[in-house]
């Protein structure tokens, strides 16, 4: 049966794009859906400011009047004019098990790096690094959350069959707050505050937490500078997150170190886990799903690790103890029992360094993938340069 790529131009088909997965994971009891209108609003230009360097188009794949899958092909001209990346990205991407479908969709993507000139297509990816990554290769049994995409099994061997090979690889960690033993960081981070003259800022509020966003922002730009991955976060970026996250985040579980200066030197962010919330909601706020969320901000017991930030002059001098120390006294408090690890990039040793001491457990795996392309005799696109 032939496969019909369409573009996605309207709302209606921009919300048959969004809800696709929907159809596609129904009997799923691992996949956590995501809140629509909050992908819709990610996909709308006037909305999110990736689009100010970057360009998405959306693809739905047809068989029979049917949708049978979905990907969105995303050019960053900061990454290529800027960085010299001349990388095509392609994310939110889903199919049914036919390997055609999943050919149709990405040779739609590999047209559009050819129109621009680039050298190499690499996905799934989103528009920044704050956006899920990866396709799941391992962990299909295990509880999704809202920092990842969940797939099939099945993807893995599509990419791989169309000539797809591993860029990147991520790990997925967990571990019971049980394995935390204070005693490995109490004395320490004593002596760290005391070596380097810094202090821990705990907040009650959200009010408390927004002068320093921008910041955490600009330091969270400075740590993971040298990452191959990292693209850094526009001025606008940083208001649309602040304005997105921030008063979802408990203050509680927002971190902070500064130095005498009231410099920030680290900060780290945790979630509480919205997975079963999400599930009962199924992308819905209205009429109840707020309060689903709500709720689940204030009672659940598995937190999620989603970002944790050093400046280099402090890189590798402990001051993660700090954190943990304060995050300890927290958990302790609200009877956290699981922490989990958003995907870290297998080869950073740093980071993985940090954590062995609780033990942690892989149970997940993911993977970007990589293919050359070769450019046409089109130009490259200087979209976003001044």
């Amino acid at each position: 049966m032939i496969v019909m790529i369409k573009e996605v131009f309207s709302k209606s088909e921009l919300k048959k794009f969004v809800t696709f997965p929907f159809s596609l994971y129904k009997d799923n009891p691992y996949w956590i859906p995501p809140i629509i209108n909050d992908e819709l609003a990610g996909f709308d230009k006037t909305k999110n400011p990736a689009f100010d360097n970057a360009e998405a188009r959306f693809f739905l794949a047809y068989k029979n009047n049917t949708i049978v899958g979905r990907v969105a092909a995303i050019t960053n001209f900061t990454e290529i004019n800027q960085q010299g990346l001349k990388k095509m990205r392609f994310g939110w991407f889903d199919v049914i098990d036919d390997i055609n479908v999943s050919k149709a969709l990405l040779d739609k993507v590999t047209e559009i790096g050819k129109q621009h000139q680039l050298e190499y297509i690499e996905g799934p990816v989103g528009f920044s690094n704050l956006d899920k990554v990866g396709v799941l290769i391992e962990g299909f049994d295990q509880l999704g959350n809202m920092i990842t995409w969940y797939n099939h099994p099945y993807y893995k061997e599509h990419l791989e069959q169309l000539g797809y090979i591993k860029e990147k690889e991520y790990i997925e960690h967990i571990f019971p707050f049980s394995n935390v033993k204070p005693e490995l960081f109490f004395k320490a981070q004593t002596l760290i505050k005391k070596r380097y003259q810094l202090k821990a800022l705990n907040f009650t509020t959200t009010k408390e937490i927004m002068p320093y966003v921008d910041k955490m922002f600009d330091l969270f730009n400075e740590s993971y500078a040298k990452l191959s991955t990292f693209v850094p976060i526009s001025d606008t970026q940083k208001t649309y997150f602040k304005k997105k996250y921030i008063s979802f985040i408990n203050p509680e579980y927002i971190q902070f170190v500064t130095d005498k200066n009231d410099n920030l030197v680290a900060f780290a962010i945790v979630m509480p886990s919205f997975s079963e919330a999400l599930q009962k909601i199924n992308g819905k706020l209205f009429p109840l799903g707020i309060f689903k969320l709500l709720k689940a901000r204030k009672h659940s017991k598995d937190v999620i690790f989603y970002l944790i930030g050093v400046h280099p002059d402090y890189q590798n001098k402990g001051v993660h103890a700090i954190i943990f120390n304060e995050y300890y006294n927290t958990f302790t408090k609200k009877g956290i029992v699981n922490c989990i690890r958003t995907p870290e990039l297998e080869d950073n040793i740093a980071i993985h360094q940090i954590w062995k001491h609780f033990d942690p457990k892989i149970n997940k795996r993911r993977r970007t993938y990589r293919k050359e392309i070769i450019p046409s005799a089109f130009g490259i696109s200087t979209k976003g340069e001044n």
